[in-house]
């Protein structure tokens, strides 16, 4: 699927990621709400102006601390306000931050800390007794605080738009993380998601219920609003169906992000009839595959339209559906317009497959919001790139329409009789089952050593029966021989990671 790279807008030579998001929302809009955390004992609040001078202060606290130009700021904090602050804070000063996950152990995040080299550690309410084995300056409440009453700068830092902005950490083929690291052009590249995945504009209020410390989180429920003149509004209390509704009639959220297992305990458990959702223009959903029966479900409930994206922690968001991209369940949706993205051959080579033609999904070089490289891994770096491709390692075909079918991992891919068989073809036979609410396949052990099979791992719609054969059955009508499911596992739930997607490893 291939789209002029001139439908592109030009990214500004001179940008800086915090100053675009923050600078013009302080001059047009200064009293108008930006950011909303709201906890169990209540909400913090921050207008426009207040954000943007609370960040240009912090910025000059830090730059008094002596922190090179480019130096790394790691942020263990939980989804409250000063993660944000920092956030932008350290961009604002001409440095990179690292939002780390707060479910993080300390051994995890002494190895990010580590493995960045950071300059300063942010540490939040949960993290302040942690000490660590670093030359990195530790920032805890208090310190933050009297950072934030420096004079603020008068302007934030004078960066291009491919220098280093900011950094995150993703799961790899090998067994430890490694860091992504993003320019500042990576917020102007999220432009086409406006009308092609958020519809977000001025005055719209995001509500998002990630953590901010989830690329996810940050970019559709922080960037993504203020730049476009919205506000973002975070919850950080005890988690509860119920909450989800309850915020968006409070808060008169205009727009809700999510990952489908929230649409899905929403559904099951919120009493989404004794809320006024009316302020509620659509839904956005990313992060895992959005089942087409999960999505029925919600527009006969709710009456909303839940438009899916896909992306990746290299290249943040780039397939979607959205108020100008017609929804096509079973599918996150097709390239936005400006994006040059195909199914290269999987063995191979760097001319795109025709459409309905299996392959692993590509990103030109040249896209805006492509990472600048990995932290410090120049062999894994190297791998990930085809020539002027980067290879994602999904498995994907587009239709006719353009639209993308996903079809698993590369390195996910089974091994049936010799056949290559993707996971997600059978899973989505699997969904298609009236009583199958989730699905995974893997490949297991056969009945002898030298022989596998392939393992249906299945979650049951509530009040449905437990009745392999009908799956079994189901699935002999749909799918060829060598790509039926021999055995189905019946499972309360499908082990995810913390982000809500399938952790494939860890099925039994």
């Amino acid at each position: 699927m291939l789209q002029s790279a001139s439908l592109r807008e030009p990214v500004p030579a001179r940008f800086n990621l915090a100053r675009y998001c923050l600078a013009e929302n302080a001059r047009l809009r200064p009293d108008a709400t930006a950011i909303t955390v709201v906890g169990d004992a209540g909400a913090l609040r921050w207008t426009h102006a207040e954000l943007d001078r609370k960040v240009r202060s912090l910025a000059a606290g830090l730059r008094g601390l002596g922190l090179a130009p480019g130096a790394r700021v790691m942020i263990r904090m939980g989804n409250e306000a000063n993660a944000a602050l920092v956030y932008f804070a350290a961009i604002a000063g001409g440095f990179v931050p690292l939002l780390a996950s707060s479910q993080l152990t300390y051994e995890e995040a002494d190895f990010l800390l580590k493995d960045c080299g950071a300059a300063a550690l942010a540490l939040g309410a949960a993290f302040e007794g942690e000490t660590h084995d670093s030359d990195a300056i530790v920032l805890r409440g208090a310190d933050l605080a009297r950072l934030a009453e420096t004079p603020p700068l008068d302007d934030y830092a004078d960066t291009g738009a491919n220098d280093p902005a900011y950094l995150v950490y993703t799961s790899g083929t090998t067994s430890r993380p490694k860091g992504v690291l993003h320019a500042h052009r990576a917020a102007w590249a999220r432009r086409p998601m406006r009308a092609h995945w958020t519809g977000l504009g001025p005055g719209d209020v995001m509500l998002h219920a990630g953590a901010i410390n989830w690329t996810y989180t940050l970019g559709v429920g922080i960037v993504d609003p203020l730049s476009a003149g919205g506000s973002a509004v975070l919850y950080n209390g005890h988690p509860d169906p119920n909450v989800w509704p309850r915020l968006i009639a409070e808060h008169r959220a205009t727009v809700f992000a999510a990952v489908p297992g929230v649409y899905r305990q929403m559904l099951k458990y919120a009493e989404l009839e004794q809320f006024d959702l009316s302020s509620l223009r659509h839904c956005l959903s990313a992060g895992a595959a959005l089942p087409p029966s999960l999505l029925a479900d919600w527009r006969a409930r709710t009456g909303k339209e839940i438009y899916e994206a896909f992306g990746m922690s290299e290249c943040s968001t780039f397939i979607s559906s959205g108020p100008a991209t017609p929804v096509h369940p079973g599918s996150p949706g097709r390239p936005q317009p400006g994006r040059v993205v195909a199914a290269l051959p999987p063995d191979g080579g760097e001319t795109p497959l025709p459409a309905g033609e299996t392959g692993v999904l590509a990103v030109r070089r040249d896209e805006a919001g492509l990472m600048l490289g990995y932290w410090n891994r120049p062999e894994e770096e190297r791998e990930a790139f085809r020539g002027d491709w980067f290879i994602s390692g999904d498995l994907v075909e587009f239709d006719a329409e353009g639209y993308m079918h996903h079809h698993g991992r590369a390195d996910e891919v089974m091994n049936a009789g010799g056949y290559r068989v993707s996971p997600a073809e059978v899973e989505k036979c699997l969904l298609a089952f009236d009583h199958v609410a989730e699905a995974a396949a893997a490949e297991r052990p056969g009945r002898d050593a030298d022989t596998t099979i392939i393992k249906a791992y299945v979650v049951i719609r509530d009040g449905a029966a437990h009745d392999e054969a009908a799956i079994l059955a189901h699935c002999a009508a749909h799918l060829a021989a060598y790509k039926r499911p021999r055995a189905v596992a019946f499972l309360d739930a499908l082990p995810r990671n913390a982000n809500g997607k399938l952790n494939r490893r860890a099925l039994p």
